[in-house]
């Protein structure tokens, strides 16, 4: 299939360091090229893929272009990826509603969108009111609550290549977060549940300015505990090496989590995942199997004393079963097709009442 794949501009593809969405973007499409299709990638210049690159912006915004529009550069991008719409099978979107005006001004492109974000906003309601024919894929079945009515297609949970993350058979005696400091993402509830554990515990995660606040008053201070490790944002061959030696990822989120890459990616480590029962939580985590589903801190630290009664080997194997990229890339194929035939059968019916009137 010739296949457009329309990425976020924030990060690069794959990002250096933080980055959900553009990382998903790069599994898919380079499993989608490996698989023999025509993927032409719309994205930052920056970013690094087997696909054809078409740049929006030179680098990706947020390390580069904090201060600048975000919007501006994200209206060129819709724009340059319809511009070429008829080299395409299907257009793939990643970057939320911005191209939905012009998938309906374009009736005959097949034309799909993951939503990769919270749904549980009130400004939302409105906007699919006016887009509720639009396609769309979820995540989880979990991000799907707050908006069961509009075009969902399917679910597609994240996946990653298989090879990337090398399985680790050894528990190793620190606890790990990964991700963002935010008050949703709980790393304070972190490092409370290692604290009551005795257990050190290691913080990889970026500082964003609208939680600038929330890292000095709330988390700065619980980094002079001797047995918090702040590191800031690391790559992906040290996320690896995080991940891999720790006994168990905290996931104490206090929000509807739509997925949680992270999840998966110490799962591929065969790393164990103790998390709070939220959004996506319970697709992802079989509990007793590949970690525990907890819905407090007392629940997290009591599981954290049952982690010797997992087996790290089945760990790396839900992963292997469940979220690889080439079961995420077979799965947004029949989403393609489906949607590819769909709108041939106009077209199709259309032919053959011509070809009838004329016999």
């Amino acid at each position: 299939m010739r296949i457009a794949q329309i990425a976020p501009l924030f990060e690069s593809v794959p990002p250096h360091s933080y980055g959900g969405t553009e990382r998903v973007v790069s599994y898919l499409t380079e499993e989608l090229v490996r698989e023999g299709h025509e993927v032409t990638l719309f994205a930052s210049g920056d970013s690094k893929t087997a696909a054809e690159l078409v740049p929006a912006c030179p680098r990706a915004l947020r390390l580069h272009c904090p201060e600048d529009d975000p919007i501006a550069p994200h209206v060129l991008l819709v724009e340059s990826a319809f511009r070429e719409a008829s080299r395409f099978d299907v257009i793939h979107s990643h970057i939320d509603y911005f191209p939905y005006s012009m998938i309906r001004r374009h009736p005959e492109m097949p034309a799909l969108t993951t939503l990769h974000g919270r749904l549980d906003l009130l400004s939302l309601i409105p906007l699919y009111k006016e887009f509720p024919d639009i396609p769309v894929v979820s995540i989880s079945a979990a991000q799907r609550a707050p908006l069961p009515w509009i075009n969902w297609r399917g679910t597609v949970h994240h996946g990653l290549p298989e090879g990337l993350h090398s399985f680790r058979p050894e528990p190793g005696k620190y606890l790990v977060f990964l991700g963002r400091i935010s008050p949703e993402k709980r790393p304070d509830a972190a490092i409370e549940i290692a604290r009551r554990t005795g257990m050190p515990i290691k913080i990889a995660a970026k500082v964003d300015r609208p939680n600038q606040a929330y890292y000095k008053t709330t988390i700065e201070p619980m980094l002079r505990d001797p047995g918090v490790t702040f590191l800031g944002e690391i790559g992906e061959a040290e996320k690896g090496e995080l991940l891999g030696g720790a006994a168990a990822l905290l996931f104490p989120i206090d929000w509807p989590e739509p997925f949680g890459l992270v999840m998966i990616e110490a799962m591929a480590k065969g790393t164990p995942v103790i998390a709070m029962r939220r959004g996506s939580v319970p697709e992802v985590i079989l509990d007793g199997v590949n970690g525990f589903i907890v819905d407090d801190i007392d629940g997290a630290v009591s599981a954290i004393q049952n982690l010797p009664s997992l087996r790290r080997a089945v760990v790396r194997r839900v992963f292997e079963e469940r979220f690889t990229a080439a079961r995420m890339a077979r799965d947004y194929l029949r989403l393609y097709r489906a949607l590819v035939q769909e709108k041939e059968r106009p077209a199709r019916r259309y032919i053959d009442g011509a070809r009838q009137s004329v016999e």
